[in-house]
């Protein structure tokens, strides 16, 4: 039996990401990670309607020497400890690795459905950049784009667009109410 997954950004979506001359940074050290308002309530939202909670992070600056992988597991262990997610699945590469799991391109996220057994047609991308909805794309899911009206490219083509982590899942949850995308 097929399962259905809501696929998220990291940085931005579940917790803070820092703005730097309009640009979204990622956290650096655990200290500085700062779950988003309502975000945990929206996450146990959509573990009660159904979903795989799936995160899907690009942390280039692994890849450039600014922060060490183990600060980014570090990060990623603690959501994983205090938030209802199934798996967090990094890329640490650059644009020039080419790698297939850096988003846009929608490795990591194939990797999981065939993973879990997932019904792209069923699950969701909720993303703040560009990227995270052109993976989204890709690999055939709806996509829900969280609009912060970051200093850079803006991605088009997204199925809704949202505030935050909480109204995308109000939106989903509508969305499972009617049974119709």
């Amino acid at each position: 039996m097929t399962k259905k997954a809501v696929f998220l950004d990291r940085d931005g979506v579940i917790n803070r990401a820092f703005v730097d001359n309009g640009v979204p940074k990622p956290p650096s050290t655990l200290a500085e990670v700062e779950i988003l308002p309502r975000a945990r309530e929206a996450l146990f939202l959509l573990k009660k309607l159904g979903f795989l909670l799936i995160v899907i992070t690009n942390q280039p600056d692994i890849a450039r020497g600014i922060i060490s992988k183990c600060s980014a597991d570090n990060i990623n262990k603690y959501l994983m400890d205090i938030l209802p997610l199934d798996e967090i699945i990094p890329c640490y590469h650059d644009d020039d690795d080419n790698c297939q799991c850096r988003k846009p391109k929608p490795g990591s996220i194939l990797k999981a459905v065939n993973l879990y057994d997932i019904d792209v047609k069923k699950s969701f991308m909720i993303g703040d950049r560009w990227r995270d909805i052109e993976a989204g794309l890709q690999s055939g899911c709806k996509t829900i784009f969280i609009n912060y009206g970051y200093k850079e490219k803006q991605p088009i083509g997204f199925t809704f667009e949202t505030t935050s982590l909480y109204d995308a899942s109000i939106k989903i949850k509508q969305l499972e109410g009617n049974c119709e995308y």
